[in-house]
């Protein structure tokens, strides 16, 4: 038997250590969580997603009664960019999220299905999608979803 180790990699920066370009992709996720339409969680995730010609794309969650409908921040801005601009990669992603009290003190990270998403457009625009976690007081920033999905399942997997 073997025992395997690991690790994500991910850097923990504040907000004013943020680049103007980083700031702008943060704060317009943050924007994005006022589209949320969330009235049974009261739970407002919004995205904002890069494009590589510089184009900026935000999506946010839409609850629905029937819970398995909902549809998160991350996919929904994912699925506008790819139904809008299919020819350009995502160079970047940001997520953030606030409750009854505010902008959530720590970054919450993508669900499954969201990982996937994004997973996806790695590998369909080989290259890494660089993602930002915004809390109240701190940004996670990851390199590529391969970093929080390391045992990921791609088309490389059926073959």
């Amino acid at each position: 038997m073997e025992h395997i180790i690991i690790k994500a990699d991910v850097c923990s920066v504040g907000y004013d250590e943020l680049s103007d370009e980083e700031r702008a992709l943060t704060d317009a996720a943050m924007a994005a969580t006022a589209n949320s339409y969330s009235p049974y969680s009261g739970f407002s995730v919004g995205a904002a997603l890069r494009l590589e010609d510089g184009r900026m794309v935000k999506g946010a969650n839409q609850e629905n009664a029937a819970f398995p409908v909902t549809m998160c921040a991350e996919r929904a801005a994912i699925f506008n960019a790819q139904s809008n601009h299919p020819e350009l990669a995502i160079t970047h992603i940001a997520i953030a999220a606030k409750n009854a009290g505010g902008f959530v003190k720590e970054p919450v990270s993508p669900c499954g299905s969201c990982r996937q998403a994004i997973l996806e457009m790695e590998c369909r625009y080989k290259r890494g999608i660089k993602i930002y976690l915004c809390g109240a007081s701190v940004v996670y920033k990851i390199n590529t979803i391969k970093d929080i999905l390391p045992l990921s399942f791609a088309d490389g997997s059926m073959r």
